[in-house]
């Protein structure tokens, strides 16, 4: 029996549910299942989330136990579960690249920046998990039988898509679902990295090899599963902590809502010429509103509505996200305001406004700019090596990466086809000037 365990309040109790059903059949029939629990780890993951898993296996018996396998994904590689076990650098780094690519592909549109190579990497970790060993039977879900078949609903629209490669069929029930979300991983990171994508190609795939038997098995209607009906098995019995990093918005294992907050900051101060406490406010009304539809307890919805409440404090939430930024993905505000920006993409179509809000020093080689960027790969810049410097330092991206974005379109057909019918957004009203007037937006986030 396999768990997806993330670390959060729903996967937590999920996981506590499965381990009472693997005791009690223990207890009635003399022999447990062997209970496989596995947590895709990811940069966006602070320590407290490693930390609120540690607990969770010690209130549950589980660190002992030898009919439990415990299990943390980093990529492709699958290790025991340690508390302490440092983060891959090789997933930090392609986090981050996958981030820099797609925002600056999107001008830092939450949803796509950080959720697209995340969900896709998560799917990749049910194929890991499941093939792991002598494989599992039974993937434990919270999903509701609707939400499972509207999933593989879309997974199947965004496959017909994208192009088939003729390799062998990948059968039928899970395994066919994980195919299809290989080729739209294949040809989401084609797009997004251009060039690149070959060389990253085993990093970036969705496994499909799992037991051609595995199948979901929801506990959805089996029980309460919303946070408000287990508050007490999850905060006194388990030991959960909502930490102030890790618990944001509708995410209670990811700092990643906080940065696409602070983003939203950035995009009002810098491109819209406005206040970064605006952008602050609109980002935290349009997710406060999609907590109230994901049932959040109100206890939660209102820590986070006074954690952005007081504008005296957001300096230290942006200091406190900066920070993060810097630690998990090696990128500072710098480099964010960049990406909000999104100067380089689609031959420069925002290079200009960029230059003028934020390097002025380099107005007057914005045709020496184009030039560099649209030049061939392999083609020698040492004579420019200071404006290639400058540039790398700007967007924490390589020249040839920077290229690559030159040559692409703004908001690639994938992308939107992904965000397309996704529930995670919602229209907000701003003003996209100081003194402009209000008009509807349609955001995306957690």
């Amino acid at each position: 029996m396999l768990v997806a365990y993330g670390g959060g309040k729903d996967s937590s109790y999920t996981l506590s549910f499965v381990r009472a059903m693997q005791l009690h059949l223990a207890d009635r029939h003399g022999q447990p299942f062997t209970l496989r629990s596995a947590t895709n780890r990811h940069a966006g993951m602070p320590r407290a989330v490693m930390e609120n898993i540690d607990r969770a296996y010690r209130a549950l018996g589980m660190l002992t136990d030898p009919a439990c396998e415990l299990l943390i994904v980093d990529g492709t590689t699958v290790s025991p579960f340690r508390v302490d076990a440092p983060p891959s650098p090789l997933v930090a780094a392609r986090n981050r690249l996958d981030i820099l690519m797609t925002g600056h592909r999107t001008c830092a549109d939450a949803r796509p920046t950080f959720c697209n190579a995340c969900n896709l990497s998560m799917a990749n970790a049910f194929g890991v998990a499941a093939a792991h060993g002598t494989g599992a039977d039974v993937i434990i879900t919270g999903d509701s039988a609707q939400e499972q078949r509207a999933y593989t609903a879309w997974i199947n629209r965004l496959a017909r898509q994208v192009p088939h490669p003729d390799r062998a069929p990948r059968g039928s029930g899970f395994p066919q679902v994980l195919g299809a979300l290989d080729d739209v991983a294949r040809a989401y990171f084609r797009d997004i990295h251009g060039s690149d994508a070959a060389a990253s190609e085993a990093e970036h795939t969705v496994r499909s090899c799992v037991p051609p038997t595995l199948r979901f098995f929801s506990i959805y209607g089996e029980t309460g599963y919303d946070a408000g009906s287990h508050w007490d098995l999850l905060t006194r019995h388990l030991g959960f902590v909502f930490d102030d990093l890790a618990f944001s918005f509708t995410e209670s294992d990811c700092a990643n809502p906080a940065l696409m907050a602070h983003l939203r900051g950035l995009k009002c101060q810098y491109v819209y010429g406005r206040g970064y406490h605006e952008g602050l406010e609109e980002y935290t009304g349009f997710a406060l509103a999609l907590m109230r539809r994901k049932e959040f307890p109100q206890t939660l919805i209102d820590v986070m509505a006074k954690r952005y409440a007081d504008a005296a404090a957001h300096e230290v939430l942006r200091d406190r996200v900066n920070a993060f930024a810097r630690d998990a993905y090696g990128l500072d505000e710098e480099q964010l305001i960049c990406m909000v920006h999104s100067p380089f993409t689609a031959g420069g179509r925002n290079l200009r406004r960029y230059l003028a809000c934020r390097a002025e020093d380099l107005v007057g080689q914005e045709p020496a700019i184009h030039e560099l960027l649209c030049a061939s790969a392999d083609e020698p810049q040492g004579h420019r090596s200071a404006l290639v410097a400058k540039l790398e330092e700007l967007s924490g991206l390589r020249l040839h990466q920077l290229q690559i974005l030159y040559a692409g379109e703004m908001r690639p057909a994938l992308v939107q086809s992904i965000l397309r019918g996704d529930p995670h957004k919602g229209s907000i009203r701003t003003r996209h000037t100081p003194e402009g007037p209000e008009i509807t937006e349609t955001i995306s986030g957690r």
